[in-house]
């Protein structure tokens, strides 16, 4: 390989991305492939700023605060393409946690494909592989509301907002290709599904 593998993993709330990411992680390791995690607030020089904004959405939401979360945060991507994602093994794996799509189907005021638009016209990174996360809605919000943390969200608060994002996302990853996940069975039946579907892109 003359680059890296880049395999973003993205869903709705609560679909088990993260979980999953770290299982595969664990499943291509053993293979002996190296893998690099990469998670985007971590790389995001512009955090602080970019949090204050999103703060400010949940404190007052409003279509124009959410555009220019969306802004703010396609930038942070763009840099991550140009900054981060050239530096990693050519050899490697690279696997993010969330990218822009997952972005785009936590919008409320803002549509799904104007998102993905946005983020392209910024020169973000198309990975090599979209891996699309999903559940039913009502089993990724009790998911979500058992722990901890409870959903975690800024955007997404009622039942009926994360149908909506599921349903977005559901029919986004059907148009656009992604290789879709139903994350409803085991970890390691999922794991299974996805290793398979990377390893042909390793000899590609």
């Amino acid at each position: 390989m003359s680059r890296p593998l880049f395999i973003a993993m993205d869903g709705p709330k609560g679909t088990g991305k993260t979980t999953l990411l770290e299982a595969l992680t664990q499943a291509l390791r053993a293979r002996g492939n190296k893998v690099v995690r990469l998670c985007e607030r971590n790389n995001d020089p512009q955090r602080a700023q970019t949090m204050a904004l999103v703060n400010q959405l949940a404190r007052q939401p409003s279509p124009t605060v959410e555009w220019q979360v969306c802004e703010r945060l396609a930038e942070s991507r763009a840099w991550i393409t140009r900054h981060v994602l050239p530096r990693q093994p050519g050899d490697s794996i690279v696997l993010i946690d969330r990218w822009y799509p997952s972005d785009a189907a936590f919008r409320r005021n803002v549509p799904f494909d104007q998102v993905l638009r946005l983020n392209i016209e910024r020169g973000v990174q198309v990975p090599d592989l979209h891996i699309a996360v999903l559940t039913t809605a009502q089993t990724s919000w009790t998911r979500a509301a058992s722990r901890r943390r409870g959903l975690g969200s800024t955007v997404i608060h009622t039942l009926e907002e994360q149908m909506a994002s599921t349903q977005a996302f559901n029919h986004a990853a059907h148009e656009h290709g992604w290789l879709l996940c139903q994350n409803e069975g085991t970890v390691a039946d999922a794991v299974d599904q996805l290793v398979e579907a990377v390893t042909p892109l390793l000899h590609a």
